[in-house]
Protein backbone atom coordinates (compact mmCIF):
# COMPACT_ATOMS: atom_id res chain seq x y z
CA UNK A 1 0.00 0.00 0.00
CA UNK A 2 1.18 3.27 -0.81
CA UNK A 3 1.33 6.39 1.57
CA UNK A 4 -0.16 9.25 0.58
CA UNK A 5 0.55 12.85 1.96
CA UNK A 6 -2.26 14.37 3.76
CA UNK A 7 -4.30 17.34 2.45
CA UNK A 8 -4.26 20.56 4.20
CA UNK A 9 -7.38 22.53 3.91
CA UNK A 10 -7.06 25.99 5.38
CA UNK A 11 -10.56 27.94 5.72
CA UNK A 12 -10.40 31.61 6.43
CA UNK A 13 -13.67 32.54 8.33
CA UNK A 14 -15.31 35.74 7.98
CA UNK A 15 -14.47 38.02 11.11
CA UNK A 16 -13.30 35.00 12.86
CA UNK A 17 -10.12 32.08 13.33
CA UNK A 18 -8.44 30.10 10.41
CA UNK A 19 -9.61 26.46 10.43
CA UNK A 20 -6.83 24.49 9.62
CA UNK A 21 -8.09 20.57 8.54
CA UNK A 22 -5.48 17.94 8.06
CA UNK A 23 -1.58 17.02 9.75
CA UNK A 24 0.11 20.25 10.97
CA UNK A 25 2.90 20.74 13.08
CA UNK A 26 3.02 23.95 14.90
CA UNK A 27 5.82 26.16 16.47
CA UNK A 28 4.98 26.92 19.83
CA UNK A 29 6.61 30.31 21.26
CA UNK A 30 8.66 27.92 23.79
CA UNK A 31 10.51 26.34 21.03
CA UNK A 32 8.49 22.82 21.78
CA UNK A 33 6.55 21.34 18.58
CA UNK A 34 2.63 20.14 18.96
CA UNK A 35 1.41 17.93 15.94
CA UNK A 36 -2.40 18.73 15.25
CA UNK A 37 -5.12 17.06 12.94
CA UNK A 38 -7.35 19.90 13.22
CA UNK A 39 -7.08 23.62 14.86
CA UNK A 40 -8.49 26.73 14.75
CA UNK A 41 -5.78 29.55 14.94
CA UNK A 42 -6.22 32.88 16.05
CA UNK A 43 -6.23 36.08 13.73
CA UNK A 44 -7.43 38.82 15.60
CA UNK A 45 -4.14 38.84 18.07
CA UNK A 46 -6.51 38.69 20.95
CA UNK A 47 -6.80 35.22 22.29
CA UNK A 48 -5.34 34.02 25.69
CA UNK A 49 -4.70 30.43 24.36
CA UNK A 50 -2.04 31.33 21.26
CA UNK A 51 -1.97 30.63 18.86
CA UNK A 52 -5.54 29.18 19.19
CA UNK A 53 -8.63 30.80 18.84
CA UNK A 54 -10.30 31.67 22.15
CA UNK A 55 -13.16 33.60 20.97
CA UNK A 56 -11.68 36.65 21.90
CA UNK A 57 -12.49 38.06 17.70
CA UNK A 58 -16.31 38.57 19.30
CA UNK A 59 -15.66 40.56 22.43
CA UNK A 60 -13.16 42.66 20.37
CA UNK A 61 -15.60 42.94 17.32
CA UNK A 62 -12.57 41.89 14.95
CA UNK A 63 -13.17 42.98 11.37
CA UNK A 64 -11.20 40.85 9.19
Amino acid sequence: MEKKDSVLKIKVTSNGPLLVDGKIDLIMADGSTVTKDKAALCRCGASNNKPYCDGSHVKIEFKG
